[in-house]
C-alpha cells in the first residue's frame, strides 16, 4: 500500500463519526483466549446490538453515529422507544430483580398462575429505573421488566445538603424529598458523607443503583409491602427533579443530575 492509500484510509477513519459506546463494544471483533469457551455462559448481552435494526428516529440516529451519549438522546426531546438505544448508549447498566411473586387464580378452566416480577436497573452514577411486569413464564416476565425499566430510566438528582458535612459534592439527596405508593410514604433526608442508607433493604437496593450513597430516612404507610416501598422510593427520585431550584441554591448544594462526566 502506497503512502497516499494509507493518508487516505488513515482520513477516512479519522472522518467517521464516533459510535456509541455499547455499538463499539458489540461491532468490536471478540477477543479469543483460552477457556473462553468453558467460562462462557448464558445469553450474549450485546448480540442483540450486532443485529439491530433500529424502528425509530432516534434509534436511526444512535446507529448512525449522531448521537453517542444518553444525554444528547435526552436532549434531541425524543421518545426513547427501543431498548437497544439504552443498551447503545448505556451498556453499564446493572439490573436487580427485587421480587418475583406467584399469583394463582381459580377460573372455570381450572388454576390460572401468573407471576408479578418487580425489577430496578441502574448504572450506580446517576440513572435508574424502576418496572413491574406480569407474565405466564418467568424468565420471560423478568426480562420483560427488565427492558421496561430500561425504557423507565430517570436522571437522579445528588448533593450534600446536611448541616453536619462540609462544604464540597455529595452523595446524598440535596434536601428532604417524600414519595408515595399506596399507603407507603417514603421521606428521603439528606445526611452527611459516610453514614450509609439508613432505609430499608428494597429502598436501599434502589437507592444504591441509582448513585445515591448517604440517606436518612423515615417511612411510614405498609412498609412490609415490597412493591410499593421500592415505588415510593422511586416515585421520591422523581419528586426531586420536579423541584424548582435556583442557580444560587444548586451552587450551594453542589447539586449534579445525572451521570458525572469524568
Amino acid at each position: 500500500m502506497s503512502e497516499e492509500e494509507i493518508t487516505e484510509a488513515t482520513a477516512t477513519e479519522e472522518a467517521k463519526p464516533p459510535l456509541a459506546p455499547g455499538l463499539e463494544m458489540a461491532l468490536a471483533p471478540p477477543e479469543e483466549q483460552e477457556g473462553d469457551a468453558r467460562r462462557r455462559r448464558g445469553p450474549d448481552p450485546l448480540a442483540g446490538l450486532r443485529v439491530w435494526q433500529p424502528r425509530t428516529r432516534l434509534g436511526r440516529m444512535v446507529r448512525n453515529g449522531q448521537v453517542y451519549t444518553y444525554e444528547q438522546a435526552i436532549d434531541t426531546g425524543l421518545p426513547i422507544r427501543e431498548v437497544e438505544i439504552v443498551d447503545a448508549l448505556l451498556p453499564e447498566l446493572t439490573d436487580d430483580v427485587l421480587s418475583v411473586n406467584m399469583i394463582q387464580r381459580m377460573t372455570d378452566s381450572g388454576r390460572r398462575v401468573r407471576f408479578n416480577v418487580l425489577c430496578v436497573v441502574g448504572n450506580g452514577d446517576g440513572y435508574v429505573g424502576l418496572s413491574v411486569c406480569k407474565g405466564k413464564e418467568v424468565a420471560s416476565t423478568i426480562r420483560k421488566a427488565i427492558d421496561r425499566a430500561k425504557l423507565n430510566l430517570i436522571p437522579v438528582m445528588r448533593g450534600n445538603g446536611s448541616w453536619e458535612s462540609s462544604e464540597g459534592p455529595g452523595n446524598s439527596v440535596p434536601f428532604k424529598v417524600t414519595g408515595r405508593s399506596g399507603s407507603t410514604r417514603v421521606t428521603l433526608m439528606p445526611s452527611p458523607a459516610g453514614k450509609g442508607l439508613v432505609i430499608g433493604d428494597y429502598g436501599r437496593r434502589v437507592l444504591n443503583l441509582a448513585g445515591i450513597t448517604d440517606v436518612w430516612s423515615r417511612t411510614a404507610g405498609q412498609t412490609r409491602t415490597t412493591i410499593n416501598f421500592a415505588r415510593a422510593t422511586f416515585n421520591a427520585l422523581i419528586e426531586l427533579n420536579l423541584t424548582r431550584i435556583t442557580d444560587e441554591d444548586r451552587r450551594r448544594l453542589n447539586i449534579t443530575k445525572g451521570r458525572t462526566m469524568r
